[in-house]
Protein backbone atom coordinates (compact mmCIF):
# COMPACT_ATOMS: atom_id res chain seq x y z
CA UNK A 1 0.00 0.00 0.00
CA UNK A 2 1.26 3.51 -0.81
CA UNK A 3 0.31 7.09 -1.60
CA UNK A 4 0.84 8.67 -5.01
CA UNK A 5 4.19 10.47 -5.14
CA UNK A 6 2.68 13.72 -6.38
CA UNK A 7 0.22 13.71 -3.45
CA UNK A 8 3.12 13.26 -1.03
CA UNK A 9 4.84 16.23 -2.69
CA UNK A 10 1.66 18.31 -2.35
CA UNK A 11 1.52 17.55 1.36
CA UNK A 12 5.14 18.63 1.82
CA UNK A 13 4.54 21.86 -0.10
CA UNK A 14 1.38 22.65 1.84
CA UNK A 15 3.01 22.18 5.25
CA UNK A 16 4.82 25.08 6.89
CA UNK A 17 7.60 23.29 8.77
CA UNK A 18 8.17 26.24 11.09
CA UNK A 19 4.53 26.35 12.19
CA UNK A 20 4.45 22.56 12.58
CA UNK A 21 7.54 22.42 14.79
CA UNK A 22 6.54 25.54 16.75
CA UNK A 23 3.44 23.71 17.95
CA UNK A 24 5.78 21.31 19.81
CA UNK A 25 8.65 23.53 20.96
CA UNK A 26 9.75 27.17 21.14
CA UNK A 27 11.85 28.37 18.23
CA UNK A 28 14.03 31.51 18.07
CA UNK A 29 14.82 33.16 14.76
CA UNK A 30 18.53 33.36 13.90
CA UNK A 31 19.07 34.83 10.43
CA UNK A 32 17.18 32.71 7.90
CA UNK A 33 16.84 29.73 10.22
CA UNK A 34 15.30 29.02 13.60
CA UNK A 35 16.79 27.22 16.59
CA UNK A 36 15.39 25.59 19.70
CA UNK A 37 15.85 22.81 22.23
CA UNK A 38 15.68 19.42 20.53
CA UNK A 39 12.45 17.48 21.30
CA UNK A 40 14.22 14.16 20.75
CA UNK A 41 16.88 14.36 23.47
CA UNK A 42 17.58 16.33 26.63
CA UNK A 43 19.77 19.38 26.15
CA UNK A 44 20.33 22.79 27.77
CA UNK A 45 21.90 24.57 24.79
CA UNK A 46 19.76 24.75 21.63
CA UNK A 47 21.16 22.59 18.83
CA UNK A 48 17.93 21.92 16.89
CA UNK A 49 17.95 23.92 13.66
CA UNK A 50 15.01 24.50 11.30
CA UNK A 51 15.13 25.87 7.76
CA UNK A 52 11.53 26.70 6.90
CA UNK A 53 12.37 27.76 3.33
CA UNK A 54 13.82 24.37 2.50
CA UNK A 55 11.40 22.54 4.80
CA UNK A 56 14.19 20.72 6.61
CA UNK A 57 15.39 20.33 10.23
CA UNK A 58 18.60 19.05 11.77
CA UNK A 59 19.74 18.52 15.37
CA UNK A 60 23.48 18.77 15.81
CA UNK A 61 23.22 17.19 19.22
CA UNK A 62 21.57 13.85 18.50
CA UNK A 63 21.84 13.87 14.71
CA UNK A 64 18.12 13.55 13.87
CA UNK A 65 17.05 15.32 10.69
CA UNK A 66 14.35 15.33 8.04
CA UNK A 67 11.33 17.10 6.59
CA UNK A 68 7.79 17.67 7.87
CA UNK A 69 6.81 14.04 7.29
CA UNK A 70 9.86 12.74 9.15
CA UNK A 71 9.18 15.11 12.04
CA UNK A 72 5.58 13.89 12.39
CA UNK A 73 6.75 10.28 12.20
CA UNK A 74 9.23 10.89 15.03
CA UNK A 75 7.11 13.08 17.30
CA UNK A 76 3.79 11.21 16.84
CA UNK A 77 5.34 7.71 16.43
CA UNK A 78 3.56 7.04 13.13
CA UNK A 79 4.53 5.11 10.02
CA UNK A 80 5.09 6.95 6.72
CA UNK A 81 1.52 6.61 5.48
CA UNK A 82 0.11 7.65 8.84
CA UNK A 83 2.31 10.75 8.95
CA UNK A 84 1.32 11.81 5.41
CA UNK A 85 -2.36 11.26 6.25
CA UNK A 86 -1.94 13.31 9.44
CA UNK A 87 -0.51 16.26 7.52
CA UNK A 88 -2.93 15.87 4.62
CA UNK A 89 -5.85 16.12 7.02
CA UNK A 90 -4.51 19.43 8.38
CA UNK A 91 -3.98 20.77 4.85
CA UNK A 92 -7.37 19.49 3.61
CA UNK A 93 -5.71 17.43 0.85
CA UNK A 94 -7.51 14.37 -0.54
CA UNK A 95 -4.97 11.57 -0.96
CA UNK A 96 -4.89 8.93 -3.68
CA UNK A 97 -3.52 5.47 -2.99
CA UNK A 98 -1.51 3.18 -5.23
CA UNK A 99 -3.25 -0.03 -4.12
CA UNK A 100 -6.56 -0.77 -5.81
CA UNK A 101 -9.55 0.04 -3.59
CA UNK A 102 -7.29 1.43 -0.86
CA UNK A 103 -8.76 4.89 -1.30
CA UNK A 104 -12.31 3.57 -0.91
CA UNK A 105 -11.31 1.59 2.16
CA UNK A 106 -9.72 4.65 3.74
CA UNK A 107 -12.76 6.79 2.95
CA UNK A 108 -15.04 4.16 4.51
CA UNK A 109 -12.87 4.05 7.64
CA UNK A 110 -12.95 7.83 7.87
CA UNK A 111 -16.74 7.79 7.54
CA UNK A 112 -16.97 5.35 10.48
CA UNK A 113 -14.46 7.18 12.70
CA UNK A 114 -16.21 10.49 11.98
CA UNK A 115 -19.43 8.86 13.25
CA UNK A 116 -17.69 7.65 16.43
CA UNK A 117 -16.12 11.04 17.07
CA UNK A 118 -19.51 12.71 16.64
CA UNK A 119 -20.88 10.25 19.20
CA UNK A 120 -17.98 11.02 21.58
CA UNK A 121 -18.81 14.72 21.41
CA UNK A 122 -22.56 14.12 21.87
CA UNK A 123 -22.12 11.75 24.83
CA UNK A 124 -19.55 14.10 26.43
CA UNK A 125 -21.83 17.11 26.11
CA UNK A 126 -24.66 15.04 27.59
CA UNK A 127 -22.56 14.24 30.66
CA UNK A 128 -21.58 17.86 31.19
CA UNK A 129 -24.98 19.48 30.71
CA UNK A 130 -27.93 17.07 30.79
CA UNK A 131 -30.07 16.82 33.97
CA UNK A 132 -30.41 13.05 33.48
CA UNK A 133 -26.61 12.73 33.88
CA UNK A 134 -26.54 14.27 37.37
CA UNK A 135 -26.12 10.89 39.09
CA UNK A 136 -23.33 9.99 36.62
CA UNK A 137 -21.52 13.24 37.46
CA UNK A 138 -21.92 12.40 41.14
CA UNK A 139 -20.51 8.92 40.59
CA UNK A 140 -17.45 10.28 38.79
CA UNK A 141 -16.84 12.79 41.59
CA UNK A 142 -17.06 9.93 44.10
CA UNK A 143 -14.28 8.19 42.15
CA UNK A 144 -12.14 11.33 42.41
CA UNK A 145 -12.61 12.59 38.84
CA UNK A 146 -13.12 16.35 38.58
CA UNK A 147 -14.34 18.42 35.65
CA UNK A 148 -10.87 18.92 34.16
CA UNK A 149 -10.28 15.17 34.05
CA UNK A 150 -13.71 14.50 32.58
CA UNK A 151 -12.88 16.96 29.80
CA UNK A 152 -9.34 15.66 29.28
CA UNK A 153 -10.57 12.08 28.75
CA UNK A 154 -13.83 13.20 27.04
CA UNK A 155 -15.88 10.98 29.34
CA UNK A 156 -19.56 10.79 28.37
CA UNK A 157 -22.99 9.63 29.46
CA UNK A 158 -25.32 7.33 27.47
CA UNK A 159 -28.91 8.12 28.54
CA UNK A 160 -31.33 5.40 29.56
CA UNK A 161 -33.11 5.49 26.20
CA UNK A 162 -33.40 3.22 23.18
CA UNK A 163 -32.25 5.48 20.36
CA UNK A 164 -31.29 8.97 21.59
CA UNK A 165 -27.87 8.88 19.92
CA UNK A 166 -29.29 7.50 16.68
CA UNK A 167 -31.83 10.32 16.49
CA UNK A 168 -29.25 12.96 17.39
CA UNK A 169 -26.55 12.03 14.87
CA UNK A 170 -28.87 11.59 11.88
CA UNK A 171 -26.40 9.42 9.94
CA UNK A 172 -27.08 6.49 7.63
CA UNK A 173 -28.30 3.34 9.34
CA UNK A 174 -25.53 1.21 7.85
CA UNK A 175 -22.87 3.69 9.01
CA UNK A 176 -24.33 3.87 12.53
CA UNK A 177 -24.32 0.08 12.85
CA UNK A 178 -20.95 -0.51 11.12
CA UNK A 179 -19.32 2.06 13.44
CA UNK A 180 -20.41 -0.02 16.42
CA UNK A 181 -22.76 2.68 17.74
CA UNK A 182 -25.87 0.51 17.54
CA UNK A 183 -27.58 -2.51 16.07
CA UNK A 184 -30.82 -3.51 14.39
CA UNK A 185 -33.13 -5.02 17.02
CA UNK A 186 -35.75 -7.73 16.58
CA UNK A 187 -38.35 -5.12 15.65
CA UNK A 188 -36.07 -4.20 12.73
CA UNK A 189 -35.32 -0.79 14.26
CA UNK A 190 -31.92 0.75 14.85
CA UNK A 191 -31.11 0.87 18.57
CA UNK A 192 -28.23 2.49 20.49
CA UNK A 193 -25.56 0.05 21.71
CA UNK A 194 -25.10 1.81 25.07
CA UNK A 195 -27.80 2.72 27.60
CA UNK A 196 -27.48 4.21 31.10
CA UNK A 197 -23.69 3.94 31.23
CA UNK A 198 -20.73 6.23 31.84
CA UNK A 199 -18.71 6.06 28.63
CA UNK A 200 -14.94 6.15 28.28
CA UNK A 201 -14.01 6.86 24.63
CA UNK A 202 -11.43 4.55 23.06
CA UNK A 203 -8.99 6.14 20.61
CA UNK A 204 -6.49 4.44 18.35
CA UNK A 205 -2.78 5.15 18.66
CA UNK A 206 -3.16 8.22 16.42
CA UNK A 207 -5.88 9.74 18.60
CA UNK A 208 -8.81 8.86 16.32
CA UNK A 209 -12.00 7.81 18.10
CA UNK A 210 -12.97 4.20 17.36
CA UNK A 211 -15.20 2.97 20.21
CA UNK A 212 -16.25 3.07 23.84
CA UNK A 213 -16.04 1.28 27.16
CA UNK A 214 -19.27 1.67 29.12
CA UNK A 215 -19.43 1.43 32.92
CA UNK A 216 -22.83 0.64 34.46
CA UNK A 217 -23.93 2.78 37.39
CA UNK A 218 -23.56 1.19 40.84
CA UNK A 219 -26.73 -0.58 41.94
CA UNK A 220 -27.96 -1.22 38.39
CA UNK A 221 -28.29 -4.68 36.87
CA UNK A 222 -26.11 -5.96 34.04
CA UNK A 223 -22.41 -6.50 33.33
CA UNK A 224 -20.16 -3.98 35.07
CA UNK A 225 -18.46 -3.07 31.78
CA UNK A 226 -19.77 -3.21 28.24
CA UNK A 227 -17.45 -2.46 25.34
CA UNK A 228 -18.04 -1.64 21.70
CA UNK A 229 -18.30 -4.82 19.67
CA UNK A 230 -15.58 -5.51 17.14
CA UNK A 231 -16.04 -3.59 13.91
CA UNK A 232 -13.93 -2.51 10.91
CA UNK A 233 -12.42 0.23 13.13
CA UNK A 234 -12.50 -1.41 16.58
CA UNK A 235 -10.62 -4.61 17.40
CA UNK A 236 -10.16 -4.89 21.15
CA UNK A 237 -7.16 -7.22 20.89
CA UNK A 238 -5.21 -4.39 19.19
CA UNK A 239 -6.43 -1.37 21.15
CA UNK A 240 -5.15 0.08 24.42
CA UNK A 241 -7.03 2.77 26.29
CA UNK A 242 -5.24 6.16 26.34
CA UNK A 243 -2.19 4.98 24.39
CA UNK A 244 -2.51 8.05 22.16
CA UNK A 245 -1.83 10.27 25.20
CA UNK A 246 0.56 7.94 27.03
CA UNK A 247 2.92 7.10 24.16
CA UNK A 248 5.22 10.11 24.57
CA UNK A 249 5.84 9.32 28.25
CA UNK A 250 6.32 5.63 27.38
CA UNK A 251 9.03 6.62 24.90
CA UNK A 252 10.76 8.89 27.44
CA UNK A 253 10.73 6.27 30.21
CA UNK A 254 11.09 3.18 27.96
CA UNK A 255 8.29 1.68 30.07
CA UNK A 256 4.54 1.21 29.86
CA UNK A 257 2.11 0.31 32.65
CA UNK A 258 -0.81 -1.96 31.72
CA UNK A 259 -3.99 -1.82 33.84
CA UNK A 260 -7.37 -3.52 33.71
CA UNK A 261 -9.60 -0.45 34.18
CA UNK A 262 -10.01 2.95 32.56
CA UNK A 263 -10.15 4.75 35.93
CA UNK A 264 -6.89 2.99 36.85
CA UNK A 265 -5.21 4.77 33.94
CA UNK A 266 -6.58 8.10 35.13
CA UNK A 267 -5.46 7.33 38.69
CA UNK A 268 -1.90 6.72 37.51
CA UNK A 269 -1.93 9.99 35.55
CA UNK A 270 -3.10 11.82 38.69
CA UNK A 271 0.08 10.79 40.53
CA UNK A 272 2.35 11.68 37.61
CA UNK A 273 2.60 8.29 35.87
CA UNK A 274 1.24 9.24 32.47
CA UNK A 275 2.52 6.09 30.79
CA UNK A 276 -0.38 3.86 31.85
CA UNK A 277 -2.78 2.19 29.41
CA UNK A 278 -5.58 -0.35 29.81
CA UNK A 279 -6.82 -3.28 27.81
CA UNK A 280 -10.36 -2.87 26.45
CA UNK A 281 -12.29 -5.71 28.01
CA UNK A 282 -9.86 -8.45 27.00
CA UNK A 283 -6.67 -10.12 28.21
CA UNK A 284 -3.28 -8.82 27.11
CA UNK A 285 -2.50 -10.14 23.62
CA UNK A 286 0.59 -10.47 21.48
CA UNK A 287 -0.70 -7.61 19.31
CA UNK A 288 -0.87 -5.41 22.41
CA UNK A 289 2.71 -6.32 23.29
CA UNK A 290 3.92 -5.64 19.75
CA UNK A 291 2.28 -2.20 19.83
CA UNK A 292 3.73 -1.30 23.23
CA UNK A 293 7.19 -2.48 22.20
CA UNK A 294 7.22 0.22 19.50
CA UNK A 295 7.36 2.83 22.26
CA UNK A 296 9.12 1.16 25.18
CA UNK A 297 10.75 -2.19 25.92
CA UNK A 298 9.64 -2.67 29.55
CA UNK A 299 6.00 -3.55 30.30
CA UNK A 300 4.73 -3.43 33.90
CA UNK A 301 1.50 -5.29 34.64
CA UNK A 302 -0.47 -3.38 37.27
CA UNK A 303 -2.95 -6.12 38.11
CA UNK A 304 -2.91 -9.58 39.65
CA UNK A 305 -0.91 -11.42 36.99
CA UNK A 306 -0.87 -14.53 39.20
CA UNK A 307 -4.50 -15.13 38.23
CA UNK A 308 -3.36 -15.61 34.64
CA UNK A 309 -1.84 -18.97 35.57
CA UNK A 310 0.42 -21.28 33.64
CA UNK A 311 -1.00 -20.55 30.17
CA UNK A 312 -0.31 -16.84 30.53
CA UNK A 313 3.19 -17.56 31.79
CA UNK A 314 4.03 -19.52 28.66
CA UNK A 315 2.81 -16.67 26.46
CA UNK A 316 4.68 -14.01 28.42
CA UNK A 317 7.98 -15.91 28.36
CA UNK A 318 7.55 -16.39 24.61
CA UNK A 319 6.87 -12.67 24.17
CA UNK A 320 9.96 -11.81 26.19
CA UNK A 321 12.04 -14.09 23.98
CA UNK A 322 10.62 -13.42 20.52
CA UNK A 323 9.65 -9.74 20.91
CA UNK A 324 12.58 -8.81 23.17
CA UNK A 325 10.50 -7.15 25.86
CA UNK A 326 10.83 -7.24 29.65
CA UNK A 327 7.59 -8.01 31.50
CA UNK A 328 7.36 -7.10 35.18
CA UNK A 329 4.53 -7.16 37.73
CA UNK A 330 3.63 -4.45 40.23
CA UNK A 331 2.53 -6.12 43.45
CA UNK A 332 -0.78 -4.49 44.37
CA UNK A 333 -2.44 -4.82 47.80
CA UNK A 334 -5.10 -7.53 47.72
CA UNK A 335 -8.53 -6.20 46.79
CA UNK A 336 -7.33 -2.67 45.97
CA UNK A 337 -7.23 -1.40 42.40
CA UNK A 338 -4.80 1.31 41.21
CA UNK A 339 -7.52 3.98 40.97
CA UNK A 340 -8.44 3.62 44.64
CA UNK A 341 -4.80 3.36 45.71
CA UNK A 342 -3.92 6.52 43.75
CA UNK A 343 -6.48 8.39 45.83
CA UNK A 344 -5.85 6.78 49.23
CA UNK A 345 -2.10 6.09 49.21
CA UNK A 346 -0.31 7.46 46.12
CA UNK A 347 3.13 6.71 47.58
CA UNK A 348 2.22 3.02 47.88
CA UNK A 349 1.18 2.99 44.21
CA UNK A 350 4.41 4.69 43.15
CA UNK A 351 6.39 2.17 45.17
CA UNK A 352 4.51 -0.75 43.58
CA UNK A 353 5.58 0.43 40.11
CA UNK A 354 9.14 1.31 41.07
CA UNK A 355 9.59 -2.06 42.81
CA UNK A 356 7.88 -4.15 40.10
CA UNK A 357 9.35 -7.65 39.85
CA UNK A 358 10.17 -9.70 36.76
CA UNK A 359 7.21 -11.91 35.87
CA UNK A 360 8.86 -15.15 37.02
CA UNK A 361 10.08 -13.53 40.23
CA UNK A 362 6.56 -12.32 41.01
CA UNK A 363 4.99 -15.74 40.46
CA UNK A 364 7.67 -17.43 42.50
CA UNK A 365 7.22 -14.95 45.37
CA UNK A 366 3.50 -15.74 45.44
CA UNK A 367 4.22 -19.47 45.75
CA UNK A 368 6.79 -18.97 48.51
CA UNK A 369 4.56 -16.53 50.40
CA UNK A 370 1.63 -18.98 50.35
CA UNK A 371 3.75 -21.96 51.36
CA UNK A 372 4.11 -23.34 54.85
CA UNK A 373 7.82 -22.97 55.60
CA UNK A 374 7.55 -23.88 59.27
CA UNK A 375 7.67 -27.69 58.86
CA UNK A 376 9.84 -30.04 56.76
CA UNK A 377 6.75 -31.34 54.94
CA UNK A 378 5.54 -27.80 54.19
CA UNK A 379 8.96 -26.72 52.91
CA UNK A 380 9.12 -29.81 50.66
CA UNK A 381 5.67 -29.15 49.17
CA UNK A 382 6.52 -25.49 48.66
CA UNK A 383 9.80 -26.39 46.95
CA UNK A 384 7.99 -28.78 44.59
CA UNK A 385 5.45 -26.10 43.67
CA UNK A 386 8.21 -23.52 43.21
CA UNK A 387 10.16 -25.88 40.94
CA UNK A 388 7.11 -26.17 38.67
CA UNK A 389 7.00 -22.37 38.36
CA UNK A 390 10.73 -22.10 37.66
CA UNK A 391 10.56 -24.95 35.12
CA UNK A 392 8.23 -22.88 32.92
CA UNK A 393 10.97 -20.39 32.00
CA UNK A 394 12.82 -21.26 28.76
CA UNK A 395 16.24 -19.91 29.83
CA UNK A 396 18.64 -22.23 31.70
CA UNK A 397 20.51 -19.25 33.16
CA UNK A 398 17.36 -17.60 34.48
CA UNK A 399 16.05 -20.86 35.93
CA UNK A 400 19.32 -21.54 37.78
CA UNK A 401 19.34 -18.11 39.44
CA UNK A 402 15.81 -18.56 40.75
CA UNK A 403 16.66 -22.05 41.99
CA UNK A 404 19.05 -20.48 44.48
CA UNK A 405 16.23 -18.29 45.76
CA UNK A 406 14.04 -21.39 46.27
CA UNK A 407 16.90 -23.20 48.01
CA UNK A 408 17.38 -20.32 50.48
CA UNK A 409 13.66 -19.99 51.22
CA UNK A 410 12.95 -23.72 51.63
CA UNK A 411 16.21 -24.85 53.16
CA UNK A 412 16.87 -27.36 50.39
CA UNK A 413 20.22 -28.08 48.73
CA UNK A 414 20.53 -26.28 45.37
CA UNK A 415 21.93 -29.35 43.60
CA UNK A 416 18.96 -31.41 44.79
CA UNK A 417 16.64 -28.78 43.26
CA UNK A 418 18.58 -28.92 39.98
CA UNK A 419 17.92 -32.67 39.83
CA UNK A 420 14.22 -32.06 40.52
CA UNK A 421 14.15 -29.37 37.84
CA UNK A 422 15.36 -31.79 35.17
CA UNK A 423 12.81 -34.44 36.18
CA UNK A 424 9.83 -34.62 33.77
CA UNK A 425 6.74 -33.15 35.41
CA UNK A 426 3.49 -32.50 33.55
CA UNK A 427 1.48 -31.42 36.61
CA UNK A 428 0.15 -27.86 36.09
CA UNK A 429 1.05 -25.08 38.49
CA UNK A 430 -2.02 -24.46 40.64
CA UNK A 431 -2.55 -20.69 40.41
CA UNK A 432 -6.28 -20.79 41.16
CA UNK A 433 -7.86 -20.20 44.51
CA UNK A 434 -9.56 -23.24 45.99
CA UNK A 435 -12.16 -23.60 48.75
CA UNK A 436 -13.11 -26.75 50.67
CA UNK A 437 -15.99 -28.77 49.27
CA UNK A 438 -17.19 -32.26 50.16
CA UNK A 439 -15.13 -34.33 49.65
CA UNK A 440 -12.83 -32.65 47.09
CA UNK A 441 -12.01 -29.06 46.28
CA UNK A 442 -13.98 -26.87 43.85
CA UNK A 443 -12.50 -23.81 42.10
CA UNK A 444 -13.89 -20.33 42.64
CA UNK A 445 -15.33 -19.43 39.23
CA UNK A 446 -14.93 -15.90 37.94
CA UNK A 447 -16.09 -15.34 34.37
CA UNK A 448 -14.53 -12.34 32.64
CA UNK A 449 -15.22 -11.01 29.17
CA UNK A 450 -13.01 -12.69 26.58
CA UNK A 451 -13.25 -14.17 23.11
CA UNK A 452 -13.93 -17.60 24.63
CA UNK A 453 -16.68 -16.16 26.84
CA UNK A 454 -18.23 -14.48 23.80
CA UNK A 455 -18.18 -17.81 21.98
CA UNK A 456 -20.13 -19.43 24.81
CA UNK A 457 -22.64 -16.59 24.76
CA UNK A 458 -22.98 -17.14 21.02
CA UNK A 459 -23.67 -20.83 21.67
CA UNK A 460 -26.34 -19.90 24.18
CA UNK A 461 -28.07 -17.11 22.26
CA UNK A 462 -27.29 -17.70 18.58
CA UNK A 463 -26.34 -21.38 18.16
CA UNK A 464 -27.07 -21.11 14.43
CA UNK A 465 -24.08 -18.74 14.13
CA UNK A 466 -21.65 -21.29 15.60
CA UNK A 467 -20.05 -23.53 12.91
CA UNK A 468 -20.51 -27.27 13.44
CA UNK A 469 -16.74 -27.76 13.48
CA UNK A 470 -16.16 -25.75 16.67
CA UNK A 471 -15.01 -28.29 19.28
CA UNK A 472 -14.18 -28.19 22.98
CA UNK A 473 -10.43 -28.60 22.52
CA UNK A 474 -10.30 -25.15 20.90
CA UNK A 475 -10.99 -23.59 24.31
CA UNK A 476 -7.93 -22.84 26.46
CA UNK A 477 -9.81 -22.26 29.71
CA UNK A 478 -10.68 -25.58 31.36
CA UNK A 479 -13.92 -24.40 32.93
CA UNK A 480 -15.12 -22.73 29.73
CA UNK A 481 -14.24 -25.89 27.81
CA UNK A 482 -16.38 -27.98 30.19
CA UNK A 483 -19.17 -25.41 29.94
CA UNK A 484 -19.11 -25.59 26.13
CA UNK A 485 -19.38 -29.38 26.28
CA UNK A 486 -22.29 -29.14 28.70
CA UNK A 487 -24.14 -26.75 26.37
CA UNK A 488 -23.68 -28.66 23.12
CA UNK A 489 -24.40 -32.07 24.64
CA UNK A 490 -27.55 -30.96 26.45
CA UNK A 491 -30.75 -32.58 25.12
CA UNK A 492 -32.54 -29.21 25.12
CA UNK A 493 -31.82 -25.50 25.32
CA UNK A 494 -33.48 -25.23 28.76
CA UNK A 495 -30.75 -23.42 30.70
CA UNK A 496 -32.20 -24.35 34.09
CA UNK A 497 -32.16 -28.04 33.12
CA UNK A 498 -28.60 -27.76 31.81
CA UNK A 499 -27.42 -26.16 35.06
CA UNK A 500 -29.21 -28.81 37.11
CA UNK A 501 -27.26 -31.59 35.37
CA UNK A 502 -23.92 -29.74 35.36
CA UNK A 503 -21.07 -30.00 37.88
CA UNK A 504 -21.10 -27.19 40.45
CA UNK A 505 -18.35 -25.13 38.84
CA UNK A 506 -19.93 -25.39 35.37
CA UNK A 507 -23.36 -24.46 36.78
CA UNK A 508 -21.75 -21.40 38.39
CA UNK A 509 -20.15 -20.45 35.07
CA UNK A 510 -23.50 -20.80 33.30
CA UNK A 511 -25.22 -18.65 35.91
CA UNK A 512 -22.72 -15.84 35.32
CA UNK A 513 -22.97 -16.17 31.55
CA UNK A 514 -26.74 -16.01 31.75
CA UNK A 515 -26.69 -12.39 32.93
CA UNK A 516 -24.13 -11.16 30.41
CA UNK A 517 -25.11 -9.33 27.23
CA UNK A 518 -25.40 -11.52 24.19
CA UNK A 519 -22.91 -10.87 21.39
CA UNK A 520 -23.90 -8.27 18.84
CA UNK A 521 -22.53 -7.41 15.43
CA UNK A 522 -20.08 -9.45 13.42
CA UNK A 523 -20.52 -13.06 14.55
CA UNK A 524 -18.25 -14.45 11.84
CA UNK A 525 -15.47 -12.14 13.01
CA UNK A 526 -15.93 -13.34 16.58
CA UNK A 527 -15.64 -16.97 15.48
CA UNK A 528 -12.62 -16.05 13.37
CA UNK A 529 -10.84 -14.45 16.32
CA UNK A 530 -11.67 -17.47 18.50
CA UNK A 531 -10.05 -19.79 15.94
CA UNK A 532 -7.11 -17.41 15.56
CA UNK A 533 -6.50 -17.46 19.33
CA UNK A 534 -6.48 -21.27 19.25
CA UNK A 535 -4.01 -21.15 16.35
CA UNK A 536 -1.71 -18.78 18.22
CA UNK A 537 -1.71 -21.10 21.24
CA UNK A 538 -0.89 -24.02 18.93
CA UNK A 539 2.06 -22.09 17.50
CA UNK A 540 3.44 -21.36 20.97
CA UNK A 541 2.91 -25.00 21.95
CA UNK A 542 4.88 -26.18 18.93
CA UNK A 543 7.66 -23.65 19.58
CA UNK A 544 7.97 -24.90 23.16
CA UNK A 545 7.86 -28.54 22.07
CA UNK A 546 10.54 -27.91 19.47
CA UNK A 547 12.81 -26.23 22.01
CA UNK A 548 12.38 -28.99 24.58
CA UNK A 549 12.68 -31.96 22.21
CA UNK A 550 15.12 -30.56 19.68
CA UNK A 551 12.91 -31.97 16.91
CA UNK A 552 13.81 -29.83 13.89
CA UNK A 553 10.89 -31.22 11.86
CA UNK A 554 8.47 -29.20 14.00
CA UNK A 555 9.92 -26.00 12.58
CA UNK A 556 8.37 -26.80 9.19
CA UNK A 557 4.91 -26.84 10.75
CA UNK A 558 5.64 -23.64 12.66
CA UNK A 559 6.82 -22.01 9.42
CA UNK A 560 3.59 -23.02 7.68
CA UNK A 561 1.42 -21.86 10.56
CA UNK A 562 3.00 -18.44 11.09
CA UNK A 563 1.98 -16.81 7.74
CA UNK A 564 -1.56 -18.20 8.10
CA UNK A 565 -1.89 -16.49 11.47
CA UNK A 566 -0.58 -13.25 10.00
CA UNK A 567 -3.07 -13.52 7.14
CA UNK A 568 -5.97 -13.93 9.59
CA UNK A 569 -4.85 -10.86 11.55
CA UNK A 570 -4.51 -8.78 8.41
CA UNK A 571 -7.99 -9.87 7.29
CA UNK A 572 -9.46 -8.69 10.64
CA UNK A 573 -10.22 -12.30 11.64
CA UNK A 574 -12.23 -13.09 8.52
CA UNK A 575 -13.84 -16.49 9.08
CA UNK A 576 -12.87 -17.90 5.68
CA UNK A 577 -9.22 -17.06 6.41
CA UNK A 578 -9.44 -18.43 9.95
CA UNK A 579 -10.76 -21.79 8.69
CA UNK A 580 -7.42 -22.36 7.00
CA UNK A 581 -5.97 -22.87 10.49
CA UNK A 582 -8.20 -25.86 11.25
CA UNK A 583 -5.82 -28.60 9.97
CA UNK A 584 -3.32 -27.43 12.60
CA UNK A 585 -5.90 -27.48 15.39
CA UNK A 586 -7.29 -30.99 15.12
CA UNK A 587 -6.44 -33.33 17.98
CA UNK A 588 -3.35 -35.18 16.81
CA UNK A 589 -3.18 -32.78 13.87
CA UNK A 590 -0.16 -31.60 11.88
CA UNK A 591 3.13 -31.83 13.70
Amino acid sequence: MGIHDDDVARVREATDLGDLISSHLQLRRVGRRSVGLCPFHNEKTPSFNVNTELGFYKCFGCGKSGDAITFVREIEHLDFVGAVEHLASKANIQLRYTTQNEGATRRKRTELTDAVEAAIEWYHDRLLKSPDAAHARGYLRSRGLDGDQVRKYQIGWAPDDWDSLYKALKIKDETFVAAGLGFVNRANRVQDHFRARVLFPIFDVNGVGVGFGGRIMPGHEGPKYKNSFDSPIYTKSRLLYDLHQAKDEIVRSDESIVCEGYTDVIGFANIGFERAVATCGTALTEDHVRILKRFGRRIVLAFDADSAGQAAAERIYEWERSLEVDVAVARMPDGVDPADLAASDPEALRAAIEQAQPFLGFRLSRVLDRGNLTTPEGRARTAEQAIRVVREHPSDLVRDQYLMQVADACGVDTQRLRVMLERPDTAPVDDRQWVPNEPDYAPIVRIVDSTETQMLLLCMHRPDAVPFWIEEHLFANTILRETFTQIIEAPSDDLAAIMLDAPAHVAEALSQLAVMDEPQGHFDQLVGQFVYDAGERRRLELVGLSQRSGDASLMATISNLHPLLASVREASFDLAEAQKLLPFLQIGGQQ
